[in-house]
């Protein structure tokens, strides 16, 4: 070598490594967003906390929210770039955009068109979670909440687990549950809240002389005030209890097959008289993307699907969507990729148009909704809602009911009514 090449080559050496040394120092630099952090969404003017968890490789970033001890709803994209987050949740059509400044984040989460939450987090320090209280009242089992809801409902569930102090809970409703509720004593009173990305949700409960619990409620709908008693009490008062999901839509015509004809994600017109499912129990699944309940009932269902597919056994989900979804169903197409959906899908219209798209049930305004129709082309039973972990008993014996209940119309052999 030459010592004009060599020259040339020392040179280059010499700047390689001073890129080098300054791409580590850079990194070095760089604030690492890795962790715990302690944040909250403010809705309805109601700071609502919750916990999310931060992973990053590189630019690239993944996080968790918690439903209780869970994690839950990981985001499907996310990076962290010159101290700015952003974070994006597929099967939500969600996004949450923060800066870090001085350990802590400040932004917004972006719940879909027009919902805009203000957000802020902290690192988690453990030295600050709330120490036991020993005078916290014991709270724990069942209560029933009286309420008049918009879908004809006269009492809820309310199902507390009490460690202590500590309190997780979920308020059970005919469509599903809120979620996990967690949180502890403080000041006379229990602070209980959710967020995993939806269903925002914030409850203080006080324990009132009269062994009632005043409840006072704020989510993105409304803010409301409740009492809760136990069921016993409930019923010595002559209190209606909380709907039986069985019996709360019902079809104008039991005798009447359950008719539906709309399009698949590519387009295709798929029928009820379609050859696919004659002879076969079939599941009527009424869903939307944008529901946090049909998030919890779709992994159960597929895994249903796969269990007894085989044996004669179909679902068909009747998908409604808001009018920006509708446009190119990207949200949908995620929800399903998401939960490794291989059961139909058939786009029926936007949520308001329910009851013109199912026109042969009554009361039917809850998501979801699920018509069992047996081999014989009929409606067997109706269930709406569904619950979550957060419901416990109520979870496993619902779970447990409708497996049974899709075993016992496999076993049937009986006539078709497709010429109905």
């Amino acid at each position: 070598m030459n010592s004009t090449a060599y020259a040339r080559f020392c040179a280059i050496s010499v700047v390689a490594f001073i890129a080098v040394c300054l791409l580590s120092a850079a990194q070095a630099q760089s604030p690492s967003i890795d962790g715990l952090w302690d944040a909250t969404v403010t809705v309805n003017n109601v700071p609502i906390p919750f916990r999310i968890e931060l992973s990053s490789q590189g630019t690239e970033v993944t996080s968790y929210f918690f439903n209780g001890d869970e994690k839950v709803n990981p985001s499907t994209q996310g990076s962290f770039r010159d101290g700015f987050l952003d974070l994006k949740f597929a099967s939500y059509a969600t996004e949450l955009k923060a800066t870090l400044k001085d350990e802590s984040l400040a932004g917004s989460f972006e719940g879909g068109p027009g919902s805009l939450y203000p957000f802020v987090a902290k690192r988690h320090n453990p030295s600050l979670t709330p120490t036991a209280d020993s005078s916290a009242p014991i709270i724990d089992g069942g209560w029933e909440i009286q309420v008049k809801s918009p879908k004809g409902e006269s009492a809820w569930h309310f199902i507390v687990k009490q460690a202590g102090s500590s309190v997780s809970a979920a308020i059970l409703r005919v469509d599903g549950d809120t979620g996990t509720l967690s949180g502890s004593y403080k000041d006379g009173k229990f602070i209980l809240s959710h967020f995993t990305g939806e269903r925002p949700f914030y409850v203080e409960v006080t324990p009132a002389a009269d062994g009632t619990l005043r409840l006072e409620l704020s989510n993105y709908h409304e803010t409301q005030t409740l009492i809760a008693l136990r069921p016993e009490t409930a019923r010595a008062k002559g209190l209606t209890p909380p709907d039986d999901p069985t019996q709360h839509t019902r079809l104008k015509n039991p005798n009447e097959p359950l008719h539906f004809s709309f399009p698949d994600l590519q387009g295709q017109i798929v029928t009820d008289r379609d050859a696919r499912f004659r002879g076969k129990v079939v599941l009527v699944n009424i869903t939307g993307s944008w529901c946090p309940n049909c998030h919890d009932e779709a992994p159960f269902l597929e895994a249903l699907y796969r269990k007894y597919h085989d044996q004669g056994f179909e679902i068909v989900a009747l998908d409604f969507e808001q009018a920006e979804q509708l446009k190119d169903l990207s949200r949908l197409r995620a929800f399903i990729q998401r939960y490794g959906i291989e059961y139909t899908y058939l786009v029926a219209g936007e949520p308001s148009q329910l009851n013109e798209k199912i026109p042969q049930a009554e009361n039917l305004n809850a998501w979801p909704t699920t018509f069992f129709v047996g081999r014989d082309g009929l409606v067997h039973e109706i269930h709406t809602g569904f619950t979550s972990r957060a419901s416990g008993s109520f979870d496993s014996e619902l779970k447990g009911q409708i497996t049974a209940d899709v075993a016992r119309l496999l076993s049937a052999n009986v006539q078709t009514a497709s010429s109905q």
